[in-house]
């Protein structure tokens, strides 16, 4: 997997750690962020990951 770089217009931001949901990953965020519209971006290679 290679890196790309993407620009992107935003009115915040949330660094998180994805954590174990059951069958699927789970990140929390405020609970204001509720009903909008976020993207999720991957920052790490998948390969080499040191949280798992």
């Amino acid at each position: 997997m290679k890196p790309y770089t993407v620009t992107i217009e935003a009115y915040g931001t949330a660094e998180k750690v994805v954590a174990n949901g059951g069958n699927s990953g789970r990140v929390f965020l405020p609970k204001a962020w509720v009903g909008r519209q976020v993207k999720v971006l991957l920052l790490e290679d998948i390969e080499h990951n040191p949280h798992l």
